[in-house]
């Protein structure tokens, strides 16, 4: 912890102090500040992951299942107690694993005689098999959310050994206050847990440039876990490989002051090729390990390898023959041909108000311009830039933006506009770039130092104020939450969140009227006591009282249920993610 919180005290004596801090000797608050961080700055830390788990501790315990956590659930108490890989094949255990650690406290009723598809088995293991669906949930998600604690001290250790404390202080702010961390790493689902992950891989591979024998075997444990989590890591598993093999030549390159002459001729051949070797050589080692992370976790689960039968038609092509080449279980094989056929298929899409179908490849940078807070916005730029320009960070630029910016990529080009999730890992890496501009040489530091400090204090207000309605934030700009659902929809704004509340608004507002609900969502309305009908299931002109409706629906739908919104009138508001209707 202390190579964490603060220099030891044999090398703070020897040592200069850190880019962007004042110098000891400073008088005033600064030079305050520089002889007390012993104590203040350990505070400040603990002070930020608090905040963190508050907040997502509050949003758990809130909120009814979102659309995929049910899914998640049942196939992680199937896991833990019928040790099958049936369910949910599409996506690789640890993520279910990690989740069903938390079940395991209540040890959920399931029928091991139950047969049905994997949305129903999430149905029957939080509704229908006696278990209390409240408990359940909050067990699932309190792993993901220890999780993502831990991922803040990888975020503050990246940032500080990159840029100093002042550095990882900001970093760590920008991530304990991003609203798309907090959302998502309140629920029982699978995005930050591979995008911590993929951050934890790619500091261990920074740091195995000066100690590669001691990092890469980490490096490659933490990047097999992401891959055993979703399958989406595949497409920077080569980055990493190369990072690693560069790592290691790095590693093997012997230091030259900088007053020393250039060598008179190049290194020998012999000697040349054996460092490629060896670079070669630790980046297929890398590869193994990653590939053995997977199998040990497949072989966790069920050691016999029991995989469920393709659930998707075979592909052909260069993708066919690119999966039958990969090292995998047949399990794993198999979810990615759901995979496939998830990118094949044709899905709808909503963006500034416009309903389309198909995708579109600005979706995500559109997507994450109105949920991300404005001041996260100027420090990721300022960071990315400046992390190009300080020469002493360019090494870190490839190990930092170019995974991110290959899985930003990989994700725009994907067929699924359905929330920033899909791009979870950019707050998390970019919180760490953004520490970059502690490192600039400003002619002014106390200006600039004053600069981030106003930044960061506008995210964290700005995140604050959207207390506890994470899931659908929308920064100012963009009208704050209350708004978002005119910009976007489903994870971004309404995922089936708001059960508890839209019950406990009906009981308090409109006690005896008549509910018709369109619910968009996984929950089971009449578990929180929500006695609802279907509008869809009367004709128009019986539909009278309350009309609910999912924010998703109103931006999305069409049809009668579009025409029975637009003849009714508006009247209330429920989590930023339900449309209360009267109908007369």
């Amino acid at each position: 912890m202390s190579s964490l919180l603060g220099r030891p005290r044999a090398l703070a004596q020897n040592t200069p102090p850190a880019p962007g801090d004042p110098p000891a000797s400073a008088a005033g608050p600064l030079g305050w500040l520089r002889r007390n961080r012993r104590w203040w700055y350990p505070l400040v830390v603990v002070t930020l992951l608090a905040q963190l788990a508050v907040a997502m501790v509050v949003a758990a315990m809130a909120q009814s299942p979102t659309i995929d956590e049910p899914v998640y659930v049942g196939a992680a108490a199937h896991y833990w107690q019928q040790h099958s890989l049936w369910y949910n094949p599409e996506h690789p255990p640890l993520g279910k694993l990690i989740i069903g650690v938390g079940l395991a406290v209540a040890e959920p009723r399931l029928d091991p005689q139950f047969n049905g598809n994997q949305s129903e088995l999430g149905r029957h293991v939080l509704y229908e098999a006696g278990n209390d669906a409240d408990q359940l949930m909050l067990l699932a998600r309190l792993p993901m959310i220890v999780l993502t604690l831990g991922f803040g001290l990888v975020v503050f250790g990246f940032a500080r050994e990159l840029t100093g404390p002042g550095g990882a202080l900001a970093a760590l702010a920008l991530y304990a206050f991003s609203p798309d961390v907090i959302a998502h790493g309140s629920l029982a689902t699978l995005d930050v847990a591979t995008a911590g992950f993929l951050l934890t891989s790619v500091w261990l591979l920074w740091r195995a440039r000066r100690r590669p024998w001691r990092y890469l075997p980490l490096a490659g444990l933490t990047l097999g876990a992401a891959l055993a989590t979703k399958m989406s890591t595949l497409a920077v598993v080569p980055v990493l490989l190369i990072l690693a093999a560069w790592s290691v030549w790095h590693a093997r390159t012997p230091a030259r002051p900088a007053a020393a002459p250039l060598p008179p001729s190049s290194p020998a051949p012999a000697s040349r090729l054996r460092r490629v070797a060896v670079a070669g050589g630790a980046a297929v080692a890398l590869g193994l390990l990653v590939v053995l992370t997977v199998w040990v976790v497949y072989l966790a689960v069920d050691p016999r390898l029991r995989a469920a039968p393709a659930a998707a038609p075979a592909v052909d092509g260069v993708r066919g023959f690119l999966l039958d080449l990969l090292p995998f279980p047949t399990s794993f094989r198999n979810g990615m041909l759901i995979q496939f056929a998830f990118e094949d298929g044709v899905w709808g899409g909503y963006l500034f108000g416009e309903r389309y179908t198909g995708s579109r490849w600005y979706y995500l940078p559109a997507a994450l311009l109105v949920k991300t807070p404005l001041g996260a916005l100027v420090l990721w730029l300022a960071g990315v830039v400046a992390m190009l320009a300080v020469p002493r960070l360019r090494a870190a630029a490839g190990y930092l933006l170019l995974p991110a910016a290959v899985l930003l990529i990989v994700a725009m080009t994907g067929s699924r506009n359905l929330g920033v999730r899909y791009a979870i890992f950019l707050p998390i890496f970019l919180a760490v770039a953004a520490a970059a501009v502690t490192a600039v040489p400003w002619r002014r530091p106390s200006v600039a130092r004053a600069g981030v400090l106003a930044l960061v204090a506008l995210v964290a207000i700005s995140s604050l104020r959207a207390f506890p309605f994470y899931l659908p934030y929308a920064n100012e700009a963009f009208g704050g939450p209350a708004r978002t659902h005119q910009h976007l929809h489903d994870s971004n704004v309404d995922w089936g969140q708001d059960l508890p509340r839209l019950a406990d608004r009906l009981r308090e507002r409109y006690p005896d009227e008549r509910v018709w609900l369109a619910y968009k969502g996984a929950g089971v309305p009449a578990y929180y006591g929500i006695q609802a009908a279907d509008p869809l299931q009367a004709p128009p002109a019986e539909v009278r009282g309350l009309l609910v409706v999912s924010n998703s629906w109103v931006a999305t739908v069409g049809g009668p249920l579009r025409e029975l919104i637009d003849s009714s009138e508006p009247i209330d508001h429920v989590g930023h993610s339900m449309t209360i209707y009267r109908r007369r």
